[in-house]
């Protein structure tokens, strides 16, 4: 059945269900939205009332019906549209009871009409969207930043129009949701890097790939499809999307449109050839790794894509601070340095972040398994100074590759605080700490950023911050 909703208007009168209220921002972004614009909201969540007591409470000011602790199908049957949270999987025989499901991005979608630009991939997608909103903000324009990155478009729906620019993150699960809806027409797409992830939730690659290529399924040789050269899966996108290609990558044969690094400055050519090439990435990065360097690549190209000079797109990479939960470095103490990766939810990631640091490490990793392989990365773990294990069942694939490498390591303790002072006592002037977990926060935390928050406030009180 058709989307009842296309205009603002259409949205009084609906009887809505909101499936997943959450505790991070796009159910109860959805809910407030919706009963603003005259909407009957029922909200329907399998946690509890004292567990969602923060988010109804912030809802107080509307009538909205809650059925907690439970789904009901009478209220996906008889609802006029139905809300899913992207976690909620799409065979869901609630979700078959309903006539027409959106999300709170669909929903964003149909109704806005600001140019996007779009970014996925399996890591470096939060860096790229947030660097292509500093990018914006820098040179003069009112944007927005929305998506993956927890914050529900439709929170800043009304404060957008035909010439303000909106950065959404969107993840897999995002996309496989606007399949086939005609919705998502990004003027400038990125692709960063891939990687295997979520295969707990996917068959294979292949199903999850099949899912990333859906952010530039309707796209048109108007639009820029931002492709990561050193990437096979990405060489893949670019072979068969319909948008004008542009290549990113370490090194670009000549004759390709794109950027490239040239020592540590990124040129960009439109004609791939150094005789024209200008600076859109600066040699001095205020955020550490090769693999940020080459994240900021990919945004500064997606930028002047866009429509910005190379020189205010060259400032505004030099001084991005980088994103809360990836690399952040959040505090320093005795001389040792900490640092906040929990977003690095995957092996590769880990990998990536331990070769980013200079310093002697001191590593604080794993946590719950999502069907993940340590094997191809485990070389990595070799060089940390120290090792501390949370407990998961990612850890109990992990203990047995480093028992064979004669890797030493403490834990796996299921406290954070124990496994924070470990850390501090291992740690000597010079040195590095870091949460890099490599795996899923479930189990010991509600989400990553939970994980990442409870980190930095754990290590600021045992320091004395």
């Amino acid at each position: 059945m058709k989307s009842p909703v296309s205009s603002l208007e259409d949205i009084r009168g609906l009887k809505v269900t909101v499936m997943g209220l959450g505790l991070n921002g796009g159910g109860l972004a959805s809910a407030r939205f919706l009963a603003e614009h005259g909407a009957e909201v029922t909200v329907t969540d399998m946690k509890d009332e004292s567990t969602l007591a923060a988010p109804i409470a912030s809802l107080a000011a509307f009538s909205i019906r809650y059925v907690l602790g439970r789904h009901e199908l009478a209220d996906f049957h008889n609802a006029d549209l139905v809300i899913k949270n992207p976690a909620v999987r799409p065979d869901s025989p609630y979700l078959k009871a309903a006539k027409v499901v959106e999300t709170d991005l669909s929903l964003f979608l149909r109704l806005a009409h600001s140019p996007i630009l779009a970014v996925t991939g399996s890591k470096g997608k939060s860096s790229v969207a947030s660097a292509l909103y500093h990018g914006l903000v820098a040179n003069g324009a009112r944007a927005f930043l929305g998506g993956n990155i927890t914050v529900s478009p439709l929170s800043f729906l009304a404060q957008t129009d035909a010439d303000t620019p909106v950065v959404l993150e969107l993840s897999s699960w995002q996309l496989a949701d606007l399949r086939g809806l005609g919705v998502l027409k990004p003027r400038v797409a990125v692709l960063t890097s891939m990687m295997p992830d979520h295969m707990n939730r996917y068959a294979s690659m292949e199903e999850y790939m099949a899912d990333k290529r859906l952010i530039y399924a309707d796209q048109d040789t108007s639009c820029f499809t931002v492709c990561n050269r050193d990437d096979e899966w990405n060489r893949s996108f670019a072979a068969e999307t319909r948008g004008t290609v542009r290549w990113y990558a370490d090194r670009l044969e000549p004759g390709l449109p794109g950027a490239w690094l040239e020592g540590k400055r990124g040129l960009y050519s439109p004609a791939g050839s150094p005789a024209d090439a200008e600076e859109i990435l600066p040699e001095e990065l205020a955020v550490p790794g090769a693999h940020q360097r080459k994240n900021l690549l990919g945004a500064a190209l997606a930028l002047r894509l866009f429509g910005l000079e190379a020189a205010g797109i060259r400032r505004a990479m030099g001084n991005f601070p980088g994103v809360e939960h990836r690399l952040e470095f959040f505090a320093e103490a005795n001389g040792i340095r900490w640092y906040n990766d929990s977003a690095a939810t995957i092996p590769q990631a880990v990998a990536a972040a331990i070769a980013s640091i200079e310093r002697p490490i001191i590593l604080i990793t794993g946590g719950t398994d999502k069907n993940l392989d340590f094997e191809p990365v485990r070389a990595a773990y070799r060089k940390p100074k120290a090792i501390i294990l949370l407990a998961g069942s990612g850890t109990d694939k992990l203990r047995p590759l480093l028992d064979r490498d004669g890797i030493a390591y403490v834990g796996p303790y299921d406290e954070l605080e124990t496994a924070v002072r470990e850390a501090a006592a291992a740690a000597a002037p010079g040195d590095a700490v870091m949460l890099s977990p490599g795996c899923t926060s479930f189990g010991m935390f509600l989400h990553e950023f939970d994980r990442g928050r409870r980190f930095k406030e754990t290590a600021r009180a045992i320091l004395g911050l």
